[in-house]
């Protein structure tokens, strides 16, 4: 396992005064799943005194004492930080994350220390001296049967949120959660303890989820099961069952459609966390309006206004998890518009229609939406993998220059000011005025917009 060096040279330091280090949790899950490490926590076994190890570390580096209650020193050496912590161990005394009396005890051993960790893949751990790993919880055999199991019950239902973090594991590296585990995480939900758990928890779990996995719909797949979808999320439980035209959606319900546009979205993320993102809960909404809109004739099933209806159980959804409204309102535009470019397309839409759409949505990632939308699907169209409606909605907003940002105003209200106006409320008139125009192709170039405005005027 590769460890970088500075750890090393403390591992060193510790060890001449018989102390160790270990790495410990994810850093090690991730060597055996061969994904790159991004965090090294180190446990330090062997110490009476955190200051002692404070002091071994301040020889190379900066301490932040943050942590310092919990047992943790994060390290800060050349820009890199590190976590070095005291083994512990944590009994619940309160409801909430926080709720925990923690002691910390260097005396402990390895496999009591981990007793603590939720499953047993997090609970290996590596000893830089002796180059060896440390599997207590039999974790190995795990990873070879692809199976995430809890490893202390008692432990486990302490911290609810352990059960998000199950599902997200699971999608992440395409696991199977063992039977046990599954009954333990199916009875917290069962029993409510998911309520006591903040929002905020909760979105990193879904933020996991969405970003990280190669098939989120795994994940979703286990909330249903699990029951979560159904006691937390009825905007998304309202999917199941609804028929959708087999015409167009031969794959079968809204919710299965919705969980394999989920999949294909992943295969177009683009690398910007916070885009992708936006785009990642779009398209898992985007739907919802199917719910209340879906009409079953005798001849065919339609869900017409479904995409301007999806817009309120979207917020609903989204404000369970989070309260970021700035994020929330911008993905409301692509749940709203996510037919546009199919639409557009069929109906060869007029440059000015696609100026004006520029103005509500970026294009861009309306288009990304709206392409995992007809690829999450098994029609004979979407089988073969072209979207021709995006690609060409696209290559006419690059023409018009209204692939990322609408048409800029060729005036603004200090132009109206050099020709003599006052400010007043009549300025947003005019100016909303002009700027319609000018989307409409009937102004041109900033001098045909002034003389626009004077006519008007």
């Amino acid at each position: 396992m590769y460890i970088p060096d500075i750890v090393k040279q403390i591992s060193k330091d510790l060890n001449e005064v018989n102390a160790k280090a270990l790495i410990v949790g994810g850093s090690v899950r991730d060597h055996f799943l061969e994904l790159p490490i991004k965090d090294y926590d180190v446990e330090v076994y062997g110490l009476e005194r955190l200051e002692d190890l404070e002091k071994i570390l301040l020889k190379y580096g900066s301490v932040n004492l943050v942590g310092k209650s919990f047992g943790v020193l994060k390290f800060v050496h050349e820009g890199e930080e590190y976590d070095f912590s005291f083994p512990r161990t944590e009994q619940k005394t309160a409801l909430g994350h926080k709720g925990f009396d923690i002691s910390c005890d260097g005396s402990l051993s390895f496999k009591e220390a981990a007793l603590r960790r939720d499953f047993t893949i997090n609970a290996m751990g590596y000893d830089i001296e002796r180059k060896a790993f440390i599997d207590p919880y039999a974790a190995k055999a795990d990873m070879q049967n692809k199976v995430l199991r809890h490893i202390n019950t008692k432990t486990f239902i302490e911290d609810p949120l352990r059960v998000y973090r199950a599902v997200q594991f699971c999608a992440r590296f395409d696991y199977t959660l063992d039977a046990q585990t599954f009954a333990l995480c199916q009875s917290m939900v069962e029993e409510g303890m998911l309520e006591e758990l903040p929002k905020e928890r909760v979105y990193i779990e879904f933020t996991k989820l969405l970003l990280k996995s190669k098939k989120p719909s795994i994940g979703f797949e286990l909330m249903r099961k699990l029951g979560i979808i159904e006691k937390y999320y009825p905007e998304l439980h309202a999917l199941i069952d609804v028929p959708q035209s087999p015409v167009w959606h031969p794959e079968g319900d809204v919710w299965i459609h919705t969980m394999m546009c989920i999949d294909k979205m992943v295969t177009l993320q683009t690398g910007n966390e916070k885009d992708d993102l936006k785009m990642m809960f779009a398209i898992l909404c985007h739907d919802l309006g199917k719910a209340t809109h879906t009409q079953i004739g005798t001849e065919k099933i339609s869900a017409i206004g479904h995409e301007l209806a999806g817009i309120e159980p979207t917020e609903r959804f989204m404000y369970r998890i989070t309260d970021e409204h700035d994020f929330i309102k911008s993905l409301l535009p692509l749940v709203e518009h996510h037919l546009a470019p199919s639409i557009y397309f069929r109906g060869n839409a007029k440059k000015s229609t696609i100026r004006r759409l520029a103005t509500k949505v970026n294009i861009e990632e309306l288009v990304t939406v709206a392409r995992a939308d007809f690829l999450g699907r098994t029609t004979e169209a979407s089988l073969k993998g072209v979207y021709e409606a995006g690609d060409w909605l696209l290559e006419n907003a690059k023409v018009l220059d209204v692939y990322n940002t609408p048409m800029a105003p060729f005036i603004q209200g200090r132009d109206l000011i050099a020709l003599g106006m006052e400010p007043s409320k009549e300025f947003k008139v005019l100016l909303d005025n002009v700027y319609m125009a000018q989307l409409d192709g009937k102004v041109l170039n900033k001098d045909q917009a002034i003389s626009y405005i004077r006519n008007l005027i």
